[in-house]
């Protein structure tokens, strides 16, 4: 038997041991069982509207709020760290090793319940929602948009300084442009983890309004004792992802045929 019929045999059989693990956990399953506790019709249309009228329209503020500050200090971040002064060096990569090495969980405490008790100040939830999404955001897209500016070829830079451009002026209308077109697939994917991540502010302590999905979903799947409410909030977060996913997927793939 030649390589290539032997490497199709072992698929095969691979394809057939799943399709036959398939076959098995779905005869085995109590289905009702799974239909009452994951997908009661009847309390998942008590979650509407407001799962997408308030629930899920807060996860977007919260997460466009968190990456247009992470963006905007992440693109600081990465100009400092590509700078020739020493200090600007220093501190933006302290800023950055700090913010990628603490989870978010963290950050959210510091300041969420750390500066009211440490400070006496209060910033507010959609503050303290911003400024931990933007943090931990921002310290990865610094490393993100410095790798995208540093693959920016230099002969843009040096032609646009040969043209009488100052340094600012060539970075921000020559350099920076290319550079984001070079990252827009890793940030969409940072976005899609900020998506994700906004569902720690549930640990916050919020009044209904302010609710974002996963929050919505703890105190509605207490409220009725089933999960039904995470199952519909779980497809609600996929509404926000898949479209991102697809999103990023054909702009890699344009890039690559660009290439």
């Amino acid at each position: 038997m030649s390589p290539r019929k032997r490497a199709a045999l072992v698929r095969y059989v691979q394809y057939a041991i799943l399709v036959l693990l398939v076959v098995v956990l779905a005869l085995i399953a109590d289905w009702g069982e799974i239909r009452r506790a994951f997908v009661d019709t009847g309390i998942a249309s008590q979650l509407f509207p407001d799962v997408i009228l308030i629930a899920l329209k807060n996860t977007i503020i919260y997460t466009a709020c968190g990456f247009a500050f992470g963006l905007a200090l992440g693109l600081v971040l990465a100009l400092m760290r590509l700078s020739s002064v020493g200090p600007y060096r220093w501190i933006a990569t302290g800023i950055i090793e700090l913010f990628r090495g603490l989870p978010a969980l963290v950050v959210f405490l510091v300041l969420g319940l750390g500066l009211p008790i440490a400070f006496g100040v209060n910033l507010g939830n959609i503050v303290t929602v911003t400024l931990a999404l933007g943090l931990v955001g921002g310290a990865y897209m610094a490393e993100t948009i410095r790798a995208g500016i540093q693959a920016v070829p230099k002969g843009q830079y040096e032609a646009a300084r040969t043209l009488g451009m100052t340094h600012t002026r060539a970075m921000v209308t020559i350099v920076i442009p290319q550079a984001f077109r070079i990252i827009l697939p890793p940030l969409t994917n940072e976005l899609i983890l900020l998506t994700k991540d906004s569902s720690l502010v549930y640990i916050l302590g919020m009044s209904l309004d302010e609710y974002e999905l996963t929050a919505f979903g703890r105190e509605n799947m207490n409220a009725f004792a089933n999960l039904t409410p995470m199952v519909t909030i779980a497809l609600c977060y996929l509404l926000i992802t898949v479209p991102l996913s697809i999103v990023v997927r054909r702009m890699e793939a344009k890039s690559g045929k660009a290439r």
